[in-house]
């Protein structure tokens, strides 16, 4: 039961009271962002000095050959989070960002009793918006492969790292076997170097502070995790290689 709960807290996907209600205009959106994004890129992109991934990904330039390639894929990405932040705020807080009190509202419990909160469901929310918006980027975009949301099974001991399929990992959540999970971790984006889907050039999540004057951070794994004392993006970088970054509506922050 303990690791289910960790599962469902790290996914509030997880439980009914959690699942989204996204309508079909919302979604429908963000198909759009991709497009909007480009307005804001076409400033961004030929500040390559400033890119945050040449400075701190240079296998970036490498992959894609151009300083100015590296800023448009960077700028159009914080654009996706500008965007799905726009929209969950335009769809539930009238266009303005939620107080601190409405981020700590208790809006239901998950299947072991944890509180999920209002931060909680909007930042799953936002993330649906945000991804969407990603893959159009990156299928126009990034030259080779990458993943969204696939889930990995890494065991630091061994050095090892293997995927599990979305369909297995839906088959051991309907099931209950969460502890087969146990451990694993699951980025929203990863960029790979060639098909070696067990290799990232880079890792990113989106992340939506609520309230928004919160920093974005990486979530902390507790003592009985296998990674405790770590944090996502540390577990990132040991699993997969390469850096990993978040990305907030606000900044771009690179892991130590």
């Amino acid at each position: 039961m303990g690791v289910a709960c960790a599962l469902l807290t790290a996914c509030v996907s997880g439980s009914a009271h959690g699942a989204l209600r996204l309508d079909t205009h919302t979604v429908g959106n963000a198909r759009h962002a991709a497009a909007l994004a480009e307005g804001i890129s076409a400033q961004g992109a030929t500040r390559a000095g400033a890119s945050i991934l040449v400075q701190y990904a240079p296998i970036m330039l490498a992959l894609m050959q151009s300083h100015n390639a590296v800023g448009e894929l960077e700028e159009r990405l914080k654009a996706c989070a500008v965007h799905a932040d726009q929209q969950g705020n335009a769809r539930f807080f009238n266009n303005r960002p939620p107080t601190r009190a409405e981020c700590l509202e208790e809006l239901a419990q998950d299947e072991c009793g944890r509180p999920i909160t209002r931060a909680m469901r909007l930042g799953q929310q936002k993330h649906v918006l945000a991804l969407e918006c990603a893959r159009e980027v990156l299928e126009e975009l990034w030259p080779a492969p990458f993943s969204i949301e696939q889930r990995y099974r890494f065991y630091p001991t061994a050095r090892f790292v293997e995927t599990i399929s979305p369909e297995k990992e839906a088959s051991i959540i309907a099931q209950g076997c969460t502890e087969q999970l146990w451990g694993s971790i699951k980025p929203d984006i990863v960029l790979h170097t060639d098909r070696n889907l067990l290799k990232a050039a880079l890792t990113l999540d989106f992340k939506f502070p609520c309230p928004d004057t919160n920093p974005p951070r990486w979530t902390p794994y507790g003592d009985s995790s296998p990674h405790a004392g770590k944090d996502q993006g540390g577990v990132y970088k040991e699993a997969l290689g390469g850096r990993a970054m978040m990305i907030s509506p606000r900044e771009i922050v690179v892991s130590p």
